[in-house]
């Protein structure tokens, strides 16, 4: 299986750098066996009265950090806390960067670099507590938006409400579970009021951002990343399809998780790190719909839906929203995607 296979050429203006206004009137692209192009605010008209929506509620934390060193400037993004002030971090530019030196953020805060790593990843320890760390990321740091919104301008104060669900309430992800920005808090009240709501927590770390590397897939290794699942929401899903009802995960992150919590064919709690890469050859075992937003060439994102749906289903459904100009990435239009058994 070769990644060269899973490219295709977007125009650059269907990248989307800021969010539909409001949220839910995206567009939304619902594949199965066939097309419709309609509106997200029309979303609760898939769910079944046995489904379940299952959410990720993982919050954003502003990790983006402007830092000065030798008069060079630094954009540090945080990815992966390793110790109460010491982190796993990209730099930009990581070249200009070496072991030993001093990132001043502002008066008060710095960071040294203890490890240099590759493509552009360091380890990092602050010179404070984890109370003035904590306060210092709150008061001075940046949505992490991903680098191709980074290419077309700076994060800014938008962005704090933008770039996170409604529903975020677990913070630890350096980047959002973007499927979930597209839903307003009445839509949510609506699934809650009918008990057809489930939480869980994945915090989305580095592998969202990080490009495949190698055309031969089998030697992609992914990042892992903490998740949780509850006995009762494990317990709840496993009701649900027995009772003949779909499991509807909103988001790839939302789907990862669960799809990392099956022992034996069933679902189960869990709680601890995953590294799961899903793409083509995989059989879903829990996930039944999936919505998510149209994602990069040749990304671990494209893979998974590639598996879920069918390669040359979402080969063909993505040359749809081309023509009919969706909006792509984070910050774009939605899909809903059924599984190809």
């Amino acid at each position: 299986m070769k990644l060269s296979h899973y490219d295709f050429d977007l125009p650059d203006e269907l990248i989307a750098d800021r969010p539909c206004s409001p949220r839910q009137e995206s567009k939304m692209l619902v594949c199965n066996n066939s097309y419709i192009d309609t509106s997200f605010s029309n979303f609760l008209d898939y769910v079944g009265v046995k489904d379940l929506v299952v959410i990720n509620n993982t919050r954003v934390i502003p990790i983006l950090l402007k830092g000065q060193s030798n008069g060079i400037n630094f954009l540090i993004t945080l990815h992966k806390n390793i110790g109460d002030t010491k982190w796993l971090a990209f730099a930009k530019p990581g070249k200009k960067i070496s072991v030993g030196q001093n990132i001043q953020f502002n008066k008060y805060i710095t960071c040294i670099v203890t490890e240099k790593l590759t493509y552009g990843e360091i380890e990092v320890e602050f010179d404070c507590s984890k109370k003035e760390f904590d306060k210092f990321i709150e008061d001075e740091g940046s949505m992490p938006l991903p680098p191709y919104i980074q290419k077309k301008r700076q994060s800014d104060s938008k962005d704090f409400n933008d770039y996170q669900t409604v529903y975020a309430t677990e913070k630890g992800s350096i980047a959002a579970p973007t499927a979930g920005l597209h839903f307003n808090d009445a839509m949510i009240n609506h699934l809650k009021k009918n008990n057809q709501l489930i939480e869980v927590t994945l915090h989305v770390g580095a592998g969202t951002f990080l490009p495949i590397r190698n055309d031969d897939l089998s030697l992609h290794k992914m990042h892992s990343e903490h998740g949780t699942i509850s006995q009762k929401s494990a317990d709840r899903i496993r009701e649900c399809k027995l009772n003949g009802g779909k499991i509807i995960s909103v988001g790839t992150t939302t789907l990862r998780l669960l799809e990392s919590a099956v022992v034996n064919s069933e679902i189960n709690k869990f709680m601890g790190e995953t590294d799961i890469f899903i793409k083509p050859g995989y059989k879903f075992k829990v996930v039944d719909i999936l919505l998510t937003n149209f994602h990069l060439p040749k990304s671990t994102l494209l893979l998974l839906i590639s598996a879920f749906s069918g390669t040359k289903e979402i080969k063909n459904m993505y040359n749809h929203a081309i023509k009919n100009n969706y909006r792509f990435f984070s910050y774009g239009d939605v899909s809903l995607l059924y599984k190809n058994d």
